[in-house]
Order: C-alpha cells, then sequence, then structure tokens
C-alpha cells in the first residue's frame, strides 16, 4: 500500500488547487456552492492527474531503472507492476468519471476538460515530452485546463490576462525546473530527458527571465484592466503586485544561486520565503476583494 501511495503521488495534488482560482479571482469564494463545486473538481483532477503518474511512470521505466532518483520509483524498483500501475490508473480514472457526473448541470463541460488533459497527457507521456520546448508548452497548458475546469465547475467567465498569468507562470515554473535537468547534464554527461540536450543553461536562463517579465506585466495588467476593477469593485489590486515581484525574484533566486527549482511543489511545501510571499499575496488580495 505505501508503494502504492508514492505511485500516485499525492503530495502532487496541491497543483490542482489552480481550480480554486477561478472562484478566488472572480469574487466568490465565500459562496458554499462554488466551494462545493470546486472541492469536488479538484478531488476528480487529483484523481486523473495521479492515473496519468502510473500511466507515466510504466512509459518510462526503463529511463527511470537509469536515474539516480527516479530508479526508487515504484515501478522502476520493482515494488509494483505493471499490470498493478494499470490497474490502479483505470480505478483513479473511474474514481474521477463518478465525482465529475456529481456535478450536476455542469458535469459535460467539467467533464470535456478533464478528457482534454487526460489525452493531452497520454499523448505528453508517449510523444510531446520529448521535443524541448513543446514538453514545458503543454505542462503550462495543462494549469489552464485547471483554471478552466474551475471557471466551467462555478459559471465564473475567465479573464484572457488569468488566462495568460496562469499559462506564463507554469511555463515560467517549467523552464526552471528544467535548468535543474540541464546542470545534472553538465555534471554527470547524461541528458536526464531525451530533450534536456536541446537546453543550455544560456537558453534557459533567458527563457526564465523572458517569461518572468512578461507574467509580472500580465499581472500588473489584469489588476489595473477596466473590467476587473468594475467587477471587483476595487482599484488597489496592483499594490499586490509586489508580492508577484519578490515572488518571481526569489524562485530565480532558488534557480540559478541555490539550484533548488527542481520540484515547485517542494519548492512551495518548504522554503518558508516563499510560503510567506503567498501568503502575503493571498491575504492582501482577500482584503481587498472581499473585505474592503
Amino acid at each position: 500500500m505505501k508503494q502504492i501511495f508514492h505511485l500516485i503521488r499525492p503530495q502532487q495534488w496541491i497543483k490542482n488547487a489552480f481550480v480554486f482560482i477561478p472562484m478566488f479571482f472572480g469574487g466568490s469564494l465565500l459562496n458554499v456552492r462554488d466551494i462545493t463545486t470546486c472541492a469536488i473538481t479538484f478531488c476528480a483532477f487529483s484523481l486523473i492527474a495521479s492515473a496519468i503518474y502510473c500511466f507515466n511512470d510504466v512509459i518510462d521505466i526503463e529511463a527511470d531503472r537509469k536515474h539516480p532518483v527516479k530508479c526508487h520509483r515504484p515501478i522502476a524498483s520493482g515494488a509494483v507492476s505493471i499490470l498493478q500501475a494499470y490497474v490502479m490508473m483505470a480505478l483513479l480514472t473511474a474514481g474521477s468519471v463518478v465525482l465529475v457526473l456529481s456535478l450536476g448541470p455542469n458535469r459535460w463541460r467539467v467533464g470535456s476538460v478533464l478528457l482534454g488533459y487526460l489525452l493531452l497527457n497520454i499523448a505528453y507521456c508517449k510523444v510531446l515530452k520529448h521535443y524541448a520546448i513543446i514538453d514545458v508548452c503543454i505542462v503550462a497548458f495543462g494549469f489552464v485546463l485547471r483554471i478552466l475546469a474551475g471557471g466551467e465547475a462555478t459559471d465564473i467567465a475567465l479573464s484572457n490576462w488569468l488566462v495568460l498569468m496562469t499559462f506564463l507562470l507554469t511555463l515560467f515554473l517549467s523552464f526552471a525546473k528544467r535548468r535543474d535537468d540541464v546542470i545534472r547534464m553538465n555534471q554527470t554527461g547524461e541528458p536526464p530527458r531525451m530533450n534536456t540536450s536541446r537546453y543550455n543553461l544560456t537558453f534557459i536562463n533567458q527563457a526564465i527571465t523572458i517569461t518572468a517579465s512578461v507574467t509580472l506585466v500580465c499581472y500588473v495588467m489584469y489588476t489595473v484592466s477596466p473590467e476587473v476593477v468594475s467587477r471587483l469593485h476595487t482599484r488597489y489590486l496592483y499594490l499586490t503586485s509586489v508580492f508577484v515581484l519578490v515572488g518571481l525574484l526569489r524562485y530565480i533566486q532558488l534557480a540559478v544561486v541555490d539550484g533548488k527549482s527542481g520540484d515547485p511543489t517542494q519548492v512551495i511545501l518548504h522554503d518558508r520565503f516563499t510560503q510567506l510571499i503567498v501568503l502575503g499575496w493571498s491575504v492582501s488580495f482577500f482584503v481587498l476583494i472581499y473585505l474592503l
């Protein structure tokens, strides 16, 4: 059971909190119906994401066995068989379907988004992850699908700026993660991924800088856009841009100075500075939208 637990990677479910973003930015965080609907969508997305992890580890079994860290994964180490992984994938997918069907009239729209996510990631695991740049774009688009699912579940229309911010922020994080792969390749002479040889530190550093800059611009444009100011009834959202800027700089510091950007989830869970920035941004945004 412990190995199955490692296989489905529940610690990665924090990524699926993106389904709550439309509700948070849409000003309905205190709406009980939206909270319930988003919670169900979060669970459905978490199960389908874990199903993809099972499939990915089956596809990558030979490559993982050669990796100094990934060789300890349940399938690569032999603790979980390929058949067990496929059975687990089927059960998780079925569980996700059951949860989606409980969403009422929005179930078909949310289900369509999850189906798109499933098919996209199957294609990613089989083929697309072997192509540099395309691989990080697919990962980033997966987060866009998360906020789309949250929007469809709650009937909240997404701002164009919000969609762009989500894509750019997660693209920035994906490039930072690839930077760790390039460093490992430079140290060992062996690329951790098939496409790592198509990256180098110069390219990665420039890509990180570009995506961080455009992300900040998009966020500022979002906070001052007339539609957002009118809908949320505040002109002061731009003040929260300080937290976004400091957060981006902190992550760049972790990537470039400390070389610790390999897993964004671990950064969020363990870096106190990053946690304080996220908390400060969340509290300030909440106050401006819900209390003032």
